[in-house]
């Protein structure tokens, strides 16, 4: 194994980043099952929302709650915020028990003279996120990182001097975030590198896959961060999921950590990270998002370990070793998975007390008395509105176990609070045209 002290990390930012995804989305429930299955796998980080987002907040606060009880032990859960002292002091308000955040700023002269329309130069842009770093530190965030957007086109000496500066007022980590997948993984190391040997800050790598190179990217960012001396943190989404062409995939990167040759007992990985988790997470999510696993994915697709030419099948058959890198046990496949063909009882938003009780008692459990069921089951009735979906029993089990968070995180209050003209309409009954609605 490699002689460094300095380790590779993962931060998944699926419930920030993923839930970005055009089109699609995920219900607070489902994020919130995410988040303990990221931390029965162990992995070090979840960025799990944006605390100035209103219908995020009681997720949020529930989450926490969760943290409190002994529940997420090894995930920590950071709040992803704009790089503005106003929103830091807002997000540490409505999120008290917030921990850990990431202050976004673009840094790229496109993005300042694109997004500010001649408003802000980079000596303001710098000013405002000191500000919000000084803001964090007053809150009492015990690890605050500073998100360069755009970092693969901006300058790099800026780059540097907004490492440095953020670093003096109280940020612990960079971000370089290239947030439209445009660096290849050479010019990726070398840019790292120079930033993390100049600044010494441990360095989070965020690469979008617009030109399908955000795994190389990932790890060769984290190389330049270990070569450097500092920590590396990788930002991942489940299954790749996020913007555009997305993220980088969190098993791919692991993957590639852990198996390549040039990786392969040279780097030290997060030891506390358990990869056999790797399937049912990746299902899970797909499942959620409602994306099936393309066919192809590495490790979690149908065919990654499916063989089929007379030469492969015959190579596999005598020694797996063959035309297999690695070993489909160590991602939790393999097991034979039941698909009930015959009667199923489900649990939905207009179920039973009967079918209800079936289903927990195959799950193996059991209620006190009828009173607890009938809540149970009203609460499991909300989860079905709440995701739209059949429940699983992961979800199930959680709100078994947890039926207070459960309600929490499922109960969006409406920010509706009419001011200006549109309180004028409402308070005067103004109507529109019939039919303009359908």
């Amino acid at each position: 194994m490699s002689n460094s002290e300095n380790l590779i990390y993962f931060v998944d930012v699926t419930n920030r980043d993923g839930v970005q995804t055009s089109r699609l989305g995920l219900a607070k429930l489902q994020k919130t099952i995410i988040n303990l299955m990221l931390d029965d796998m162990g992995i070090s980080q979840s960025e799990f929302g944006f605390p100035t987002t209103r219908h995020e907040l009681n997720y949020l606060n529930g989450n926490l709650q969760l943290v409190d009880r002994g529940v997420i032990t090894r995930t920590k859960l950071s709040g992803w915020m704009r790089a503005m002292a106003q929103d830091v002091f807002e997000s540490f308000q409505n999120v008290p028990r917030l921990n850990y955040c990431n202050l976004s700023q673009s840094t790229s002269d496109q993005m300042i003279n694109g997004k500010y329309q001649g408003k802000k130069n980079r000596d303001d842009i710098l000013k405002m996120t000191v500000e919000a770093v000084e803001a964090a530190v007053t809150c009492g965030a015990s690890i605050i990182g500073v998100n360069a957007e755009d970092a693969s086109r901006s300058d790099l000496d800026f780059l540097i001097k907004f490492a440095k500066e953020t670093k003096a007022a109280g940020a612990k980590r960079f971000r370089y975030c290239d947030t439209l997948g445009y660096d290849d993984p050479q010019t990726a190391y070398e840019r790292i590198y120079k930033i993390a040997k100049e600044t010494g800050m441990d360095m989070e790598m965020h690469f979008h896959n617009d030109l399908g190179m955000a795994t190389g990217c990932s790890v060769l960012g984290a190389k330049a961060a270990i070569d450097a001396g500092v920590n590396a943190y990788i930002n991942t989404a489940i299954n790749g999921m996020g913007e555009r062409a997305g993220n980088a995939d969190l098993v791919s990167c692991l993957l590639a950590v852990k198996k390549s040759s040039g990786f392969a007992d040279k780097y030290n990985i997060d030891p506390n990270i358990d990869i056999s988790k790797a399937w049912k997470l990746a299902k899970y999510t797909s499942y959620a998002f409602g994306v099936p696993i393309p066919i192809n994915q590495p490790a979690v697709g149908k065919n990654a370990f499916a063989h089929e030419s007379g030469i492969h099948a015959d190579g596999a058959l005598k020694d797996r070793r063959n035309y297999e890198l690695y070993d489909f046990e160590e991602l939790g496949r393999g097991e034979p998975e039941i698909v009930e063909t015959g009667r199923m009882i489900t649990v939905g938003e207009y179920g039973g007390i009967k079918g209800f009780r079936n289903v927990f008692k195959n799950l193996e459990l059991e209620f006190h008395d009828e009173d607890e069921a009938r809540n149970i089951l009203e609460l499991c009735r909300y989860a079905n509105v709440h995701t739209q979906l059949p429940l699983t029993d992961s979800e199930l089990k959680f709100i078994y176990f947890y039926p207070d968070i459960a309600a929490k995180v499922m109960t969006v209050t409406p920010y509706y609070i009419p001011t200006g003209e549109l309180k004028k309409r409402i308070e005067s009954s103004e109507k529109t045209m019939p039919g303009a609605i359908i």
